[in-house]
């Protein structure tokens, strides 16, 4: 999995437009091999990546779950301990 996506489920506030449509954009970007596709595939690309859009907006708005949603400070904040312990 590319490692700059994200999970987006449970977080309050929610995954706004813009960080889904990102994580579909390194999504397709992933796939494809293309960071920048050509001007031939430029329609294909930008039309996959609305396309898993959404998607994942259809996706996260049909999951459901029993416990509280996290907080994004506090994820962030892990995520730099991690780091923090693996790169010193």
């Amino acid at each position: 999995m590319c490692r700059n996506i994200k999970p987006l489920f449970n977080f309050d506030p929610p995954a706004s437009e813009e960080e889904i449509t990102g994580a579909a954009l390194q999504y397709v970007r992933k796939v494809s091999g293309f960071t920048r596709p050509s001007q031939v595939n430029q329609a294909a690309f930008d039309t996959a990546v609305q396309e898993i859009a959404r998607a994942t907006q259809t996706l996260l708005e049909s999951l459901t779950t029993n416990t509280a949603p996290r907080s994004r400070e506090e994820e962030a904040a892990k995520a730099r301990a991690r780091n923090q312990k693996r790169f010193g």
